[in-house]
């Protein structure tokens, strides 16, 4: 079959890549397949951006709830990048790891001026377009991931965060969301949102002239972010109780954070998200 042929000349597509500013697509277009290249509608300007801090040991119900949020959120037209981050330790290292573009489909006017079997392919290749996604975004969140059993102490949230800001904040997409799967806990050269294995009560207002100190703060393109794991009590870690008002002033520290980065946080999932995103 045409589309399996398709697919299999973008497999060197899924293959890990280095995080660069250029466009770039690992998603088959079907439009340029049925040699339709120059009637594609124009994309939604709807950009979904997930985030995974790979310094953290995610439950299982909490990776299958971040890609569940993706694709509920995902329509024709949207576009997705994948990012990983982690300490700056060796084969440690912050990338984009998928960046697919899902097109829309013509115009009823617009089908009036095409071949039949032109359309055809078309729609076929429409039809499994998403499909596709979900199958190649779902194998690389699951390689984004932290392994079971790796333990890496430090964690550049901030940094991380900054860089990517940098790659996302000029594209063209006019609505961009964040879905960022991490506790927030900052464990780096900075400072240390921990105290003797549990959440440090920090004091927001003071974390942030820290970070306005540093330069610190992002430019994250006006982007609507939604957290999953927040202070996350790891399962090995008996001693990891978070209070409640510990959790409230990390959320008031990223609240502000993300103000002074060019962005709203629309929902702390702490860990669970309980909100859809819009």
């Amino acid at each position: 079959m045409a589309w399996r042929a398709l697919l299999a000349s973008t497999a060197l597509l899924l293959s890990p890549p280095l995080l660069h500013a250029a466009e770039r697509n690992d998603l088959p277009s079907c439009y340029d397949f049925a040699k339709l290249s120059q009637q594609r509608p124009a994309p939604s300007g709807r950009e979904l951006v997930i985030i995974i801090d790979q310094t953290v040991q995610l439950p299982q119900a909490l990776k299958e709830s971040t890609y569940r949020h993706a694709l509920r959120y995902l329509q024709p037209g949207d576009s997705v990048r994948l990012y990983g981050f982690s300490a700056y330790l060796a084969g440690n290292y912050m990338n984009l790891a998928y960046a697919g573009q899902l097109e829309g489909t013509l115009a009823p006017k617009a089908r009036d001026d095409i071949g039949m079997n032109s359309l055809r392919q078309l729609d076929a290749c429409l039809g499994k377009q998403m499909a596709f996604l979900q199958k190649a975004l779902g194998q690389k969140m699951v390689e984004s991931f932290a392994k079971p059993g790796e333990d890496i102490a430090k964690s550049e949230i901030f940094f991380s965060l900054k860089q990517i800001g940098d790659d996302i904040a000029q594209r063209p997409a006019p609505e961009k969301v964040v879905l960022l799967a991490s506790d927030m806990l900052e464990n780096s050269d900075f400072g240390s949102f921990y105290s003797n294995n549990g959440l440090r009560g920090i004091d927001p207002a003071v974390e942030l002239k820290k970070v306005e100190q540093k330069n610190l703060f992002a430019d994250l393109g006006g982007a609507k972010v939604y957290v999953i794991g927040a202070g996350l009590v790891p399962a090995a870690n008996k001693a990891g109780y978070r209070p409640g008002t510990a959790v409230q002033k990390l959320e008031a520290f990223w609240g502000g954070y993300l103000a002074r980065s060019h962005a709203q946080l629309v929902s702390f999932g702490a860990p669970s998200l309980t909100v859809d995103l819009q």
